[in-house]
């Protein structure tokens, strides 16, 4: 009976303490590794352990000791994660217990620094040997970019497909960088570090980014020129306006727009600006039309002043018949009716300013002659006080009133007809400008091949 109690206690204490085992052993990880058909023993754990790391570097001064399955590191090792691996290395040998690293980082200079010597050593090795396909590659893309130059050189294909020289040009640096992308891609090829060329074209979108949005004028300028020498608004010669300044155009660069103001003067317009702005160009059509007014006398018959009009204008050598001269009534005002002259001419044939001129002085003329008044504005004046005092205003020429009435009217004098020389179109300003693009022949992206608007 008492025996069979002692057994039951017995059963009981084995059942109770192997729970309490187990959770002290160590666990082994999943990919353990085997230390042999000889047993867990304490040596032989430590074999293995030491032929493992025998096998990595910097682990040359570290000592191991293995007792009743407790590993047991000292020695020194060069950088922490050396530490941290024979940790890991130690917990996968099958049979360990537990784990107690002493290892230390070393201080010593010298040690520290005997592997950063054999790095560059080895990576001189490395060059050295692989000097001749560096050679090759460079030969390869020096072959594709050289290539690329030759191509750019030669000047008959791009005249053909450009409109201009500025365009050219574009095309010849769009070439140029495809053939030196070319080459960097086959030499990197060779080398086998293409991952190298993305890296470099990541930070190159980045830097163009940054540099787009720093020169952002410069580049819309740029484009804008592009635009106005595919499709030119004007010719050189051209009077045109552009945003309230007029002048004769001299050139367009790849930034502005150089004209010639009537005062001799040069106005700069930056083309981003003239791409956007309203193009007056005088120019364009031979035939344009002058006009002025006149204020004619209400009393007058203005069925009569029109007639006259009519007649001289249509009379002019230099107005065309096609359209014809034109006159009408504008405006009623407080003394005068204002009437509005018109007529065509042809600039190649007679200067616009200087026909206008001759136009009015003709006109006014023929009205003063066949007896029409283009009287002066008249005020009237309220005198306050007992009576009106007798003013004698002098006329026009300062005479006294009572003196021109003793004269009587004078007599019309004969008006000198216009000489064709006189409003022949003045070449000078021509001049000037031609002058000037021959001495600046190749900075200018005006073509006469290239299309107009």
């Amino acid at each position: 009976m008492i025996r069979r109690v002692l057994s039951m206690l017995v059963l009981i204490v084995v059942c109770a303490g192997g729970p309490a085992f187990a959770q002290d052993a160590p666990s082994q990880p999943s990919g353990a590794i085997a230390v042999g058909e000889g047993g867990q023993t304490d040596a032989a754990i430590e074999a293995r352990i030491e032929g493992i790391i025998a096998q990595l570097d910097g682990y040359e001064t570290v000592d191991i000791a293995v007792r009743e399955g407790i590993v047991t590191f000292t020695g020194e090792v060069l950088d922490g994660a050396s530490i941290d691996r024979l940790q890991e290395i130690a917990a996968r040998v099958e049979g360990v217990v537990a784990i107690e690293n002493e290892v230390v980082e070393t201080t010593e200079v010298v040690e520290r620094l005997d592997p950063v010597l054999d790095r560059f050593r080895n990576r001189l090795a490395q060059a050295v040997n692989y000097l001749p396909l560096v050679a090759v590659a460079l030969m390869a893309g020096i072959l594709v970019i050289t290539a690329g130059i030759l191509l750019v050189r030669w000047e008959a294909p791009w005249r053909r497909i450009a409109p201009n020289a500025f365009i050219a040009e574009i095309y010849r640096v769009i070439v140029r960088l495809v053939f030196v992308l070319a080459g960097i891609v086959v030499a990197l090829d060779i080398l086998n570090a293409t991952a190298v060329l993305t890296g470099l074209l990541g930070a190159a979108g980045i830097v163009g980014l940054a540099v787009g949005f720093a020169v952002r004028d410069t580049v819309e300028n740029f484009i804008a020129s592009v635009m106005l020498s595919l499709r030119q608004p004007f010719r050189p010669n051209d009077f045109v306006e552009i945003e309230g300044n007029m002048g004769t155009v001299i050139r367009l660069t790849s930034r502005a727009t150089i004209l010639l103001d009537p005062d001799g003067n040069h106005v700069r317009l930056p083309n981003a600006t003239v791409f956007k702005a309203r193009i007056l160009n005088y120019t364009r059509n031979a035939e344009r039309r002058f006009g002025f007014l006149l204020g004619i006398d209400p009393a007058d018959d203005v069925a009569e002043a029109k007639r006259i009009g009519l007649e001289v204008l249509d009379g002019l050598e230099f107005t065309l018949d096609a359209p014809p001269p034109q006159v009408w009534i504008k405006d009623v005002g407080a003394s005068t009716v204002d009437m509005e002259f018109y007529a065509w001419l042809d600039q190649r044939e007679a200067d616009f300013m200087v026909a206008r001129s001759e136009a009015i002085r003709l006109v006014m003329a023929a009205l003063t002659e066949a007896g029409i008044g283009l009287p002066e504005p008249t005020y009237r004046l309220n005198i306050q006080g007992g009576g009106l005092p007798v003013v004698d205003l002098p006329d026009a020429k300062g005479r006294p009133t009572e003196l021109v009435a003793t004269e009587g009217e004078p007599e019309p004098r004969e008006v000198p007809p216009t000489d064709p020389a006189e409003v022949r179109p003045v070449r000078a300003v021509e001049e000037i400008v031609e002058q000037e693009r021959r001495e600046k022949i190749g900075d200018d992206l005006l073509s006469e091949r290239a299309p107009e608007e």
